[in-house]
């Protein structure tokens, strides 16, 4: 069988990426590893949701090498969650997936689910439910662009015991503010932010220091409304490691969001640790 669980080639489509991926699926691999390796014994329910799950792998545009995406790295870990929800919406990308998924011991597990995840979020949503009491939950909200909407967080949020870990595209929102902030709503940044309220610090911030600093208060503050924790204390070490590319411009951030303080603290274990193991230490936004 060719080496669909390892990251090597195996004659799939993979996805193209930078090599700052590789930062991104290091941090999540390690919140998953210490996530399930401190709950198995304490749910019997563990699912993972990745509502833009793409391939499963990824290829270094620069160097050829071949990363583990999101999907694989959540079915490989060391304790499997008891159920996964994967969605695209490019049936070429789900028919790789769905290749390497079936090559996994856990293949019986995965729901794989083709269309916008704004709106396939829906029967996902109502699939937890019918456990929501028995089960702990992971979502991972990757977007290549805007097309994240606030609507699809706050419906997976309505799950009692959801954690979030959120691609926060602070690039791709520098290149589409100012084109964004004077159209009619709904833009695309309205629906990310799930109203017009960013325009305001825009229009206030857009030339100081302290733009996306704001901007994540109004995103973390709609989070607190839905029952999520402020995350606080964490030493000097930002709590939303800031991914950079090759020129060091700044392209995302990994948001974090958990309603219970184990979650957080699990997070701040994480972080601590960059993906070479150096200490870390805040960023200025």
């Amino acid at each position: 069988m060719p080496n669909y669980l390892l990251p090597e080639e195996d004659g799939l489509l993979m996805r193209s990426a930078g090599p700052w991926a590789a930062i991104k699926l290091d941090y999540l691999a390690r919140y998953i590893d210490v996530f399930e390796t401190a709950m198995r014994t304490h749910w019997p329910i563990r699912n993972f949701i990745d509502l833009m799950a793409g391939p499963g792998k990824n290829r270094v545009r620069e160097t050829k090498a071949v990363l583990m995406g999101s999907p694989l790295l959540a079915l490989n870990t060391k304790f499997p969650f008891t159920g996964y929800y994967f969605v695209d919406n490019d049936i070429k990308i789900l028919e790789a997936l769905t290749q390497r998924c079936n090559a996994s011991p856990n293949c019986s597990k995965v729901n794989i689910m083709k269309g916008d995840c704004n709106l396939v979020v829906d029967s996902i949503v109502t699939n937890l439910k019918k456990s929501e009491r028995q089960s702990l939950n992971l979502t991972f909200l990757d977007p290549e662009g805007l097309e994240l909407k606030w609507q699809t967080v706050a419906k997976i949020a309505s799950i009692r015991k959801m954690d979030l870990i959120i691609n926060y595209p602070q690039g791709g929102l520098n290149r589409q503010m100012n084109l964004q902030v004077n159209v009619k709503p709904l833009t695309p940044i309205d629906n990310f932010f799930g109203g017009v309220e960013w325009r305001t610090i825009y229009k206030k911030w857009q030339n100081k220091k302290g733009l996306h600093r704001r901007l994540l208060d109004l995103y973390r503050l709609k989070l607190e409304n839905l029952g999520y924790q402020e995350i606080l204390g964490a030493d000097e070490i930002s709590s939303e490691p800031l991914i950079r590319n090759t020129k060091r411009a700044p392209l995302y951030r990994l948001l974090f969001a958990s309603k219970d303080p184990l979650g957080i603290d699990f997070w701040k274990k994480v972080i601590r640790r960059d993906v070479h193991g150096q200490s870390q230490m805040s960023l200025p936004l």
